[in-house]
């Protein structure tokens, strides 16, 4: 797709989709221990809530946003809604504002998430999970972006790009690229937004093995890399699976044939950097084949605990363009890229402060700066012939890859070696715990009417007469 073509669209046109927000945090106490008490029961039942429920754990909860047409209101609700969760848990629990986890319990004690009858699948699932992976890998959280253009926008690109492809084959196409480009480009993200440096010694082995410093405190950290939970000691497949992203033919059946392979016992154990998202979950393969694409679902995010809601709305934005840049943006005919592309996010992950790592372009070392240099200058080019983005979030990005002092990463590293990993988090958690709570008494009462239109919950009434 070229630049030329995509001008004739309104910025309006361009930037209009759906977004969504996914959060996965860990419940701990005042001692940076893991809560083990049960999903709280004002959130009700968590088969049928469909903005709150738990994730892995009944100690992790996962707040779900409804999907949005622009950036902004799903933030706003999202940030609404981690507002309404920090204030309803107890008062001596706080959401841990971190992808790594806190002090963690013998694996006995780390309570799965439990269900009633309907959910009984989902018990089992996480059982054979936990026996796969181990219970505590499964204790990572992280933040996903759900993210897909308007019908109206793809229908007119069809048009005007390949009219001979069906709709639905357009569309496979768009989000074929942009998938494939992204897993290609993801260390940028992992870079950008990576704050997950430091783990307790509670965690795994081969996690605490990478780190280069000791906190003083039961605490490890590196001073390489930004983001441990996107190392090659986070939460990934045992085995390196590459199924192929040039058709969704093709992705089904290597999909398929890593399950018959016993690799994977489903398709959702597939765990990448993005995900192609159905129509259908419950039968997420052949829902592809019929139906095609409908979204794409980022998941390389950590959570942030600058902000309350751990993430913060100018990586959003920078995201969305990010996305748009992978959509536009040529490949090449390189074969092995993606066990390139493998590598350098976890090179980037594990060693993105080091002067001497070198990321893999198409078989050549370059570095990182001047790659993202590169990227992030297509990107201004980009949104200034489609009037669409803001110079000074992607100015910010570019100062971050100059100065690796502004990254999250060196931020809470800092913190990190003033208070120790688990006293950094808790006064951090703690802190965005009190500001929630203020936040809701300005509640905007039209927000409150917005979200209990998808869902009337006494904890949402409750919290905002706080």
């Amino acid at each position: 797709m070229d630049l030329l073509r995509l001008s004739k669209f309104s910025p309006d046109e361009i930037l209009a989709g759906s977004f969504g927000i996914e959060w996965e945090s860990l419940r701990a106490k005042k001692n940076g221990q893991l809560s083990l008490t049960p999903h709280p029961a004002v959130f009700g039942d968590k088969l049928k809530n469909p903005l709150v429920t738990t994730d892995f754990s009944e100690s992790q909860i996962e707040i779900i946003t409804p999907p949005f047409r622009t950036i902004d209101e799903a933030f706003d609700t999202f940030s609404l809604l981690s507002d309404l969760v920090n204030a309803s848990i107890p008062d001596d629990e706080y959401l841990w504002f971190q992808s790594i986890p806190c002090i963690l319990p013998d694996d006995k004690h780390i309570p799965i998430a439990q269900y009633s009858k309907e959910g009984a699948d989902s018990h089992e699932y996480r059982l054979k999970l936990a026996e796969k992976y181990g219970l505590k890998k499964q204790m990572i959280s992280g933040v996903h972006f759900n993210f897909s253009f308007t019908d109206d926008f793809l229908r007119k690109l069809n048009k005007i790009y390949n009219p001979d492809l069906s709709f639905q084959e357009f569309r496979n196409e768009v989000y074929l690229k942009i998938a494939r480009n992204y897993l290609r480009h993801c260390w940028l993200i992992i870079y950008l937004t990576g704050c997950s440096v430091s783990c307790h010694k509670t965690f795994t082995n081969d996690c605490l093995e990478l780190m280069d410093g000791e906190d003083g405190y039961g605490s490890y950290y590196s001073t390489n890399g930004p983001s441990f939970r996107n190392a090659s000691c986070g939460y990934k497949n045992l085995k390196e699976l590459y199924p192929s992203y040039e058709s969704v033919d093709g992705f089904v059946s290597d999909v398929s044939g890593f399950i018959e392979n016993g690799d994977i016992s489903g398709a959702r154990e597939l765990y990448t950097q993005v995900r192609l998202k159905p129509k259908d979950p419950k039968d997420l393969l052949n829902s592809l084949k019929n139906d095609g694409i409908q979204y794409i679902e980022i998941r390389t995010l950590d959570i942030n605990p600058f902000y309350k809601c751990g993430l913060v709305r100018h990586d959003m934005h920078f995201l969305q363009l990010f996305l748009i840049y992978m959509m536009i943006k040529s490949e090449s005919d390189y074969e092995s890229w993606q066990e390139e592309a493998f590598l350098n996010e976890e090179n980037t992950a594990e060693r993105a402060y080091d002067d001497s790592m070198r990321l893999i372009k198409d078989g050549q070392e370059v570095t990182l700066k001047q790659w993202a240099g590169e990227i992030i200058n297509e990107m201004h080019g980009m949104c200034e012939v489609l009037g669409i983005g803001d110079p000074a979030t992607l100015n910010l990005m570019l100062k971050r890859v100059s100065n690796p002092e502004l990254t999250y990463g060196k931020r809470f590293l800092e913190l990190v070696k003033k208070n120790g990993f688990i006293k950094a988090n808790t006064l951090i958690s703690k802190n965005n715990k009190k500001t929630s709570i203020n936040s809701l008494k300005n509640i905007n009462p039209n927000k409150s009417d917005e979200l209990k239109k998808y869902l009337n919950l006494a904890f949402v009434e409750n919290c905002c007469d706080v």
